[in-house]
This record gives C-alpha cells, sequence and structure tokens, in this order.
C-alpha cells in the first residue's frame, strides 16, 4: 500500500518531482564519469610505464637511485649469476645508464646515456634500430620530445663527451638512427639510447650494468645477492601519487554535487509536509501509525533515487558508451608536462564504481528524506485535519 500511495504522490508532483530526479541523475552521472576518468587515467599511465619501460619489474644495482644522477657513476657491476640466467633465457634484459654531454649544433646539453640490448623484446621500444653497423659513428635511439627539444632529426650527427670508468674522459661523434613516438616522457626527456655493448666498451665497463629489466609474471631468483628487486607497483608510484594529489579536487565536486541533489529532495519533502498536512491527518486518524507515515515520505525520498538511476541509464547511458569509446580529446600535449597522460582521455567503468555510488547516493536522498520527515511522528491527528503542524 505504501508504494502505491509514495508513486500516486510522486507522479501527482508532476515537474518537481522530475526536476529532483533529473538533479540526482546528473549527480550520478558527473560522479561517476570523473571517478572512471581518474581511473582511466591511472590505468594509461599505469600500462604505458610497463609497456614501455618497467615489463614485469627491475633488478636494481644498490647504488642505483633514478632521481640522482651523481649516484650513476658507482651504480654499474656484474648482475648476479641467477639474474644473469635470465638475461641468457631472454626473460630479463639489461641497461647500463651514464651520464654525459652532447654538442648538437654547437650547443652543450647534459643527457643519461642508456645502453640497451637491442634485440630485446620485453619493452616496446624500437631497439632494434641500435643494431645499424657503423664504425664511424654511434648509433643513437631518441624520443620526439628530445629532438624538439635538441632540434636534431633522424640522420643528424653531434658530439657527444662522456667520462669513462677510469675517471677519463672521451669523446666520438653519434648518429641519430632513428626517433621514436612514446608517451612516456621519463624514456624520452633528457634520454639517449644507445647498444649496451657499445656503451659498456666506451665507459670501460665490460659486462657491466645498472639495471636489469625481467618479464611479466616471472617469480624473483631466489639469490639476487645485494641487488634490489622492484616490483610494478614501486616502479609506477611516481605516477599514482600525481594522479592522487589531484584527487581531492574531485572530491570536491562530488560532495556540491551530492549536496545540490540532497538540497532539492530535502526541500520537496518539506513542501510536501507542509502541502499535505490534512491528508497525513487522515491516514493518521485512520489508523495508520506514525512510523507507517514516516515510511512513506522516507520511501518516496528513496523512489526518487531509483528513478534518478533509471534516467542516468537512459539518458546518460549513450555518454558513457560514447567516451568509453572514442574518449575525451585534449587540447594539448601533457607529455612536456612530465606527465604520461593520452591524447584523448579514456575512462574506465567498473561494476563497483556503478554500485558504490548507487549505494552513497540512494544513502543520501533516503537520509535527507527521513530527516523532514521525523516532524511528522510529533503531530497530532487533530491538528493535521485542521491544517495545522505543532511540534
Amino acid at each position: 500500500m505504501l508504494l502505491k500511495i509514495g508513486i500516486k504522490n510522486l507522479l501527482g508532483a508532476g515537474l518537481r518531482t522530475w526536476l529532483n530526479v533529473f538533479v540526482t541523475s546528473v549527480s550520478f552521472f558527473m560522479i561517476i564519469f570523473m571517478s572512471a576518468l581518474y581511473d582511466g587515467m591511472r590505468e594509461h599511465a599505469k600500462q604505458v610505464s610497463i609497456d614501455t619501460e618497467i615489463a614485469g619489474g627491475a633488478y636494481w644495482h644498490p647504488n642505483y637511485d633514478p632521481m640522482d644522477p651523481m649516484t650513476f657513476e658507482d651504480a654499474h657491476s656484474k648482475p648476479p649469476s641467477e639474474i644473469n640466467k635470465l638475461i641468457d633465457d631472454n626473460e630479463a634484459f639489461p641497461v647500463l645508464v651514464s651520464q654525459a654531454s652532447i654538442y648538437p649544433n654547437g650547443r652543450m646539453m647534459p643527457v643519461i646515456m642508456r645502453g640497451i640490448e637491442p634485440n630485446q623484446e620485453l619493452i616496446n621500444l624500437p631497439t632494434k634500430v641500435l643494431n645499424t653497423q657503423n664504425n664511424s659513428y654511434i648509433p643513437v635511439l631518441i624520443g620526439r620530445g628530445m629532438a624538439k627539444y635538441t632540434n636534431l632529426k633522424e640522420g643528424d650527427t653531434f658530439m657527444l663527451r662522456w667520462l669513462d670508468a677510469n675517471k677519463t674522459y672521451d669523446a666520438n661523434d653519434g648518429v641519430i638512427v632513428h626517433i621514436m613516438d612514446t608517451e612516456n616522457f621519463k624514456i624520452d626527456m633528457g634520454q639517449i639510447w644507445l647498444p649496451i655493448k657499445h656503451l659498456q666498451q666506451m665507459l670501460n665497463m665490460p659486462k657491466e650494468v645498472t639495471y636489469v629489466t625481467y618479464k611479466k609474471k616471472i617469480p624473483l631468483v631466489d639469490n639476487y645477492e645485494d641487488w634490489v628487486p622492484k616490483d610494478v607497483k614501486y616502479l609506477i608510484r611516481d605516477m599514482e601519487a600525481i594522479i592522487e594529489a589531484d584527487e581531492p579536487n574531485a572530491v570536491v565536486m562530488y560532495i556540491t554535487l551530492l549536496i545540490l541533489a540532497a538540497i532539492g529532495i530535502f526541500n520537496s519533502q518539506v513542501l510536501s509536509i507542509f502541502r499535505r498536512r490534512k491528508e497525513i491527518g487522515t491516514f493518521m486518524a485512520l489508523g495508520m501509525t506514525r512510523t507507517k507515515v514516516v515510511s512513506l515520505f522516507t520511501l518516496e525520498g528513496g523512489l526518487n533515487a531509483f528513478l534518478a538511476m533509471l534516467m542516468t541509464i537512459i539518458i546518460f547511458g549513450p555518454v558513457f558508451w560514447y567516451f568509453g569509446i572514442y574518449g575525451i580529446p585534449l587540447p594539448i600535449d601533457y607529455s612536456d608536462m612530465g606527465l604520461i597522460i593520452a591524447k584523448s582521455l579514456i575512462p574506465v567503468y567498473s561494476i563497483g564504481l556503478f554500485i558504490s555510488t548507487a549505494i552513497i547516493i540512494a544513502g543520501t536522498v533516503l537520509i535527507v528524506s527521513y530527516l523532514p520527515s521525523r516532524k511528522i511522528s510529533k503531530m497530532k491527528p487533530t491538528d493535521a485535519l485542521r491544517g495545522k503542524i505543532t511540534v
């Protein structure tokens, strides 16, 4: 009976009901959509890092700190035997890191040299281009951002100067064999890639490496000595921190939307109680308990939330689908700012996201529907019949 009365009352309210439902459905849409965008940003940054840099994780030399180039000079040695076995089985590849200076077009620029196995297939980098045989020049692979910064093009040569293991400076000419297009700024800006054997020879560090990247879904070796294993979660922590730092802004917007929806329904319930005093008094005079009358008004608020969910599916469902397929194109390239963000943001939806949002909004709506209904429990049926509310 309460359900039938509640539906009749909502439909009888006409435009007021549908305005409340629309505002609540907008809250549904914005909360789900913005949460999905953040999840999409996180997943994209994670996937790009894994595909182009991390693979399954890495073993670091104990002195290696990628954020401190001063450690590179001492962060190299021969890997432990079990890690070497992974390299021999093509389940890992070594990287040697060192500082250097390049002189493109007469300018001096500090760079980080990374020696990598050209035939590796564990990360998505075009390293096979480094197999170029040229005894006159050092083959170098750079990213598009680095090419733009240095004003170098494919085939250009430049002077490369470095400090070897004997603390002796040496120099030679390098040639750009390929310019790769990557979204991962960490392997692009300030980085040049060389064949690892060539770099080991240049630095007088035979068979020495700085870190070893291993294949996805393989267990850690039993004995990695003093080398430090780093998993995917650790290696993408900087991306996670950047996204989490911006999430408070989204929370403010979520709360604002919830407050707007709650105020609309709260006002609607207060107005209903005021306008339906005689109706409430009649129900109570006919024997309906105060608890049932309160439940009726609370049920009407719950029906508001239910209708809002249906409206979200009907009106905003195609919007979810469209942006989930095509994404939102961004006007600028954020990779120049040191962020791994796609040129089109694609939201990532999940069943958990829809369910949690529905529970939060439905719970909020029920609470704000119940609060003004508590006044009913203090009414006297005779006063309600006369259109008078006493508390």
